[in-house]
């Protein structure tokens, strides 16, 4: 089976987007499968427009310039235009059986013109709703001009496609909320490799004394700084943490939007010297900093996006043994069963985050036993080979 794939961005990008398409390709490729891959003009670099990359040979679409390229929604009519004519020339060339169409629905609309003048089947992978993320981000306004445009052609493509699949059931539920049938649309939930996670990695004591955590207990979170992660509301909590474990640390790694707010709340309350910001950090370097952390807490807040997509990182944590701390919001639900590989905490409370947090280190007992599940359940569900396998029913439905 040739299977052509159409991505925004592609490795070597570390993202959670790019390390769930290394998996899929790496895992396919496994499985004899055949694969071409072509990221759109939205890519991060494209100064070739072919490109191999850790052994994987990717088509690239060259950059938009012009008026277009300038104009608000014009510019995004632009990247599927540019999408559509490369990936016309890529497969007359690779000759694909599918083509399998990543969000957001700019691929999905140019993959759809293209496969209508090849004959081809098209799978759509609804990954997050990106008016939703766009919200966020500040770049669009819930219910304004740009996110009813985008909710409209993304819906649009779902109904055009062959079939459709998403990372998450809370995605799931909301493609089909939109009159897509049911039985169009199969969740491939985002996973991680066990094997390329230790646990019990021992902490390395010369970074660990250069950070001050000599003999503390650090909470962490590793990733990128958006509002929705809900980092303010952890520092708004720490106090609360450290009158009762003194002892805490609290270590931050990555950056974002939010690094400025949040490290001038740090200094307004007073504790620069019991939380730590890294910046961001090579990827190879990350795993010095998962190795120090005891607890890692991922306080996202209660809002759509949330609600409804799954995060990778918390996968990441329970596959090393690490200690999860959660937000109850309906992604982290799909994740993490409380009281067994790991804890839930009110969405949004701070004193319901403190109180977790506490109780949990108050326990060390429990530790072994929790970290163990955490590991066993990412060994059994939540594995990418176990995850990608479930993309031969669909392409075959379609092939």
């Amino acid at each position: 089976m040739r299977i052509l794939h159409i991505l925004d961005h592609s490795i070597p990008l570390q993202s959670g987007y790019t390390f769930r398409t290394r998996a899929i390709l790496e895992q396919q490729r496994a499985l004899g499968w055949e694969t071409s891959h072509i990221t759109s003009p939205k890519h991060y670099v494209a100064e070739s427009l072919e490109e191999e990359i850790d052994s994987f040979h990717f088509y690239r679409s060259p950059r938009i310039n012009g008026v277009r390229a300038r104009l608000p929604i014009m510019n995004q009519f632009a990247v599927i235009d540019t999408l559509a004519k490369r990936l016309d020339e890529v497969v007359r060339k690779v000759q694909p059986d599918l083509l399998h169409a990543h969000s957001p629905a700019l691929n999905g609309a140019a993959a759809v013109r293209i496969a209508r003048r090849w004959g081809l089947p098209v799978v759509y992978e609804v990954r997050a709703f990106w008016e939703d993320a766009a919200v966020d981000h500040g770049t669009s306004r819930a219910g304004g001009l740009r996110y009813r445009l985008t909710q409209g052609l993304e819906t649009w493509v779902l109904k055009q496609v062959g079939a459709v699949t998403t990372i998450c059931e809370g995605l799931r539920s909301e493609i089909i909320a939109r009159g897509i049938p049911s039985d169009k649309v199969t969740v491939i939930p985002n996973a991680v490799d066990p094997g390329k996670f230790q646990m019990g990695a021992e902490p390395d004591q010369t970074l660990a004394t250069k950070l001050g955590f000599k003999g503390k207990q650090v909470l962490g979170f590793i990733g990128s700084f958006y509002a929705y992660e809900g980092l303010s509301l952890l520092l708004e909590s720490f106090p609360i943490i450290l009158a009762s474990a003194p002892n805490t640390r609290l270590l931050l790694v990555g950056g974002g939007p939010q690094e400025h707010n949040l490290k001038a709340l740090v200094r307004e309350r007073g504790f620069d010297d019991k939380v730590i910001f890294t910046g961001r950090v090579p990827h190879a370097e990350v795993q010095r900093y998962y190795d120090l952390v005891d607890i890692f807490v991922y306080p996202r807040l209660p809002m759509r996006l949330t609600e409804i997509v799954t995060p990778l990182k918390p996968l990441e944590a329970m596959a090393q043994g690490k200690l999860v701390v959660a937000s109850d919001v309906g992604g982290h639900k799909e994740l993490i069963r409380a009281g067994e590989t790991g804890e839930l905490f009110k969405a949004g409370d701070p004193e319901a985050l403190a109180h977790t947090v506490l109780n949990l280190l108050a326990q060390p007992e429990h530790w072994p036993q929790r970290k163990a599940a955490g590991r066993r359940f990412i060994e059994k569900e939540r594995c990418w080979p176990a995850s990608v396998a479930r993309y031969e029913t669909v392409y075959r439905g379609l092939c």
